[in-house]
């Protein structure tokens, strides 16, 4: 076991004075709303590239002024507008390196930070350098030595890189890599082609889905199995992830039972962000409601359950909060076979509208159905 780790991912920030630095105003407002409530429950804050617009020293000044009232540890990497001058001088200049690594190691999972941009030639030439590539495969054996849980952070997805896309996704799918976290389509969306799960959440600076309303996600991976779900800033907390089992649009590995149960007694386990002063809440296929016990680990509650082959709905609440997502409980000789990935680490593998957790499905941004900005 791999244990649990959570990050808060804040979309794209394009940093810019044009707006009226409307991205500090958003970015000082999720700092200061996940400072008291997320607390220890999350491990780091994540931003995903393209933090300043235009890749000015003034636009990475405001990003770390604005950063600095933040309580939890942050990790940068980089992106096609931090490219914008030719290079990433001022990216680097701006951030310290102990805030863009390019490998660490939290709770048992191998956090391995990609750059994928300065080796193309600017805008979204996206392309994995030499050393990446080659650092890449030395710590995806790492993991797989220490037993660790890989987890992988870079601006897009393989199917958008300009070269050796369906190598690089086969190469996380072959590594068992558990969740590869993106920027750039400036929508919430989530990838399954049915090895690897991909996640990418809303930009900050340039918003188009949810009435232009900025928020974060928060993303938690627990012996294996990835959660993700939106935040839009403001709200009540605190908030529920169920993080086990897998929800059935989350399912890379059929046979494992994290996954999918085998018949019979399965632990539910949410994890809660913020003080919980109410009863934590389970429901299951609309059966009577049954109170969660918390776990040792902070923020960690559960509930045992016994189930039947078949598809289940579980809800949790705590609060004015709740989360809900679908399991399938297979018996070990009827579990799923899975085919030959086809376009791995593609957007065609998107699950589409999960409006429960903040996926509209519409993929509104500049990169597919939005406006030029």
């Amino acid at each position: 076991m791999s244990g649990t780790i959570s990050w808060v991912h804040i979309g794209d920030l394009h940093m810019d004075e044009a707006n009226g630095w409307q991205s500090r105003d958003r970015l000082a407002a999720i700092v200061a709303e996940i400072n008291g409530p997320v607390g220890d429950a999350a491990d780091f804050v994540f931003l995903p590239g393209d933090n300043a617009n235009h890749a000015t020293p003034e636009q990475y000044r405001v990003i770390t002024d604005t950063l600095e009232r933040l309580h939890l540890p942050w990790r940068a990497i980089p992106g096609d507008h931090d490219f914008e001058g030719g290079d990433l001088d001022a990216y680097e200049a701006a951030f310290p390196e102990g805030n863009r690594p390019e490998v660490e190691v939290i709770a048992g999972h191998r956090c391995i930070f990609l750059d994928i941009i300065s080796t193309g030639s600017g805008g979204p030439d996206f392309r994995l350098t030499r050393h990446h590539h080659n650092r890449l495969l030395e710590e995806l054996a790492r993991a797989e030595a220490e037993g660790q849980t890989p987890l992988v952070f870079m601006h897009a997805y393989p199917g958008d890189l300009a070269a050796d896309g369906e190598t690089i996704a086969r190469i996380f799918a072959d590594a068992r890599v558990a969740f590869v976290d993106t920027g750039h389509t400036h929508y919430n969306e989530l990838l399954n082609d049915g090895r690897v799960v991909y996640g990418a959440t809303r930009s900050t600076g340039e918003i188009e889905e949810g009435g232009g309303r900025p928020g974060f996600s928060i993303v938690t991976v627990h012996d294996r199995v990835p959660s993700w779900r939106f935040k839009e800033s403001g709200g009540d907390w605190p908030f529920v992830q169920i993080v086990a089992p897998a929800d059935i649009r989350m399912v890379t590995r059929p046979a494992d039972p994290q996954h999918v149960p085998r018949p019979g007694d399965v632990e539910i386990v949410a994890k809660l962000f913020g003080r919980v002063a109410e009863p934590v809440i389970l429901s299951i296929d609309g059966q009577p409601d049954m109170t969660m016990t918390a776990l040792p680990e902070p923020a960690l509650w559960r509930a045992s359950v016994t189930l039947v082959a078949g598809l289940h709905r579980v809800t949790v609440a705590c609060g004015a909060d709740r989360d809900t997502i679908e399991i399938l409980v297979r018996a070990s000789d009827d579990v799923p076979r899975r085919g030959v990935p086809i376009a791995p680490g593609h957007a065609i593998h998107s699950i589409g509208a999960w409006p429960e957790h903040g996926l509209a499905g519409t993929q509104l941004g500049p990169n597919k159905n939005g406006r030029h900005w």
